[in-house]
């Protein structure tokens, strides 16, 4: 419990530092939301009025303040682009990131741990060669690149979803789910093949170690020592790697949400940045770094779980 509360509080210190820097890079980046607004309609009356409307004229540190205050209770401010609260924006927005999220995630999971305990089977043998480098193929290309793939051959020419028509969760969560599906595959792909290289180097390395020497002599089948101790060793890095995966998904989704049209908090973000809409901006960059550091912290506290060790080293 002790190392909990810990990780909890350095989890909201990072987040207030993070929208403070948040905060900060807009103010030195510059660009006016009001010229964004106003466009070709823009004079230095209507400028001003709409400045000072919207709070631009106030100084800096009062109006983080009042961010941050509002950030805690709920109130994110107003979006200068649509002029509804941030808050009604990003509901139904970030319901469609999370589960795309969640889809690539059991995607990567449900794929990459057979295949890795496959994958080390097949150290030295005469395929191996080939599997090592389809999987490297598969970390390299890029999953908008993959996603533009998708689309084009189950997309166009199958068309089994249409594309840049996305059905919307409340609407069809079926039909959702399944276009869904095939920009979560864009995604996995990479993520599927890094894991199963790491889960085959942890089990190889595992396997060359004293104590499964040890266990095989005695008489016990390797398949046995593989689930019950080559396995427990292996979950920290795995569990650590899994939840720095998950992150990455929810901040990787951006480009192929673009991709496949999804209406996500991607697609939400490129628009609010091109039209200087700070409130919003500000609010995704918060929860995608939130969701970054709420994935490390997770996998601390499971680690500790899984680890005696670790638990012991935290409580020193």
């Amino acid at each position: 419990m002790k190392y909990a509360a810990k990780r909890i509080l350095v989890l909201l210190v990072t987040m207030v530092i993070v929208s403070f820097l948040a905060f900060a890079a807009f103010e030195v980046i510059g660009g006016d939301p009001a010229t964004a607004i106003l466009g070709t309609q823009a004079t230095p009356e209507r400028l001003e009025a709409l400045r000072e409307e919207l709070g631009l004229n106030r100084p800096f540190l009062t109006r983080y303040a009042e961010w941050l205050l509002g950030f805690f209770t709920g109130d994110l401010g107003m979006s200068y682009q649509y002029r509804q609260p941030v808050l009604e924006l990003l509901q139904s927005k970030l319901s469609v990131t999370l589960m795309l999220s969640f889809v690539s995630f059991i995607l990567i999971v449900a794929v990459s741990i057979p295949l890795g305990l496959l994958s080390s089977r097949m150290v030295g043998k005469r395929l191996d060669g080939l599997h090592t480098a389809f999987n490297q193929l598969c970390m390299a290309v890029p999953p908008f690149f993959t996603g533009i793939l998708l689309s084009y051959l189950f997309g166009i020419t199958l068309k089994w979803f249409m594309p840049g028509n996305f059905p919307g969760l409340g609407n069809n969560f079926l039909g959702s789910l399944k276009y869904l599906f095939f920009a979560a595959i864009s995604i996995a792909i990479p993520r599927i093949a890094m894991t199963v290289r790491m889960l085959r180097s942890i089990i190889v390395r595992e396997m060359n170690q004293a104590y499964v020497r040890t266990a095989i002599s005695r008489g016990n089948d390797r398949g046995q020592v593989l689930r019950n101790h080559v396995l427990k060793n292996a979950l920290v890095p795995v569990v650590t790697f899994l939840a720095q995966t998950m992150a990455e998904i929810m901040a990787g989704s951006v480009v192929v949400e673009q991709v496949f049209g999804i209406p996500g908090l991607g697609r939400m973000l490129v628009s609010s940045v091109a039209n200087r809409d700070y409130p919003v901006v500000e609010t995704l960059v918060v929860i995608l770094a939130f969701w970054v550091v709420l994935a490390g912290t997770v996998a601390d506290l499971l680690n500790q779980r899984i680890d005696p060790r670790l638990r012991l080293g935290a409580d020193a």
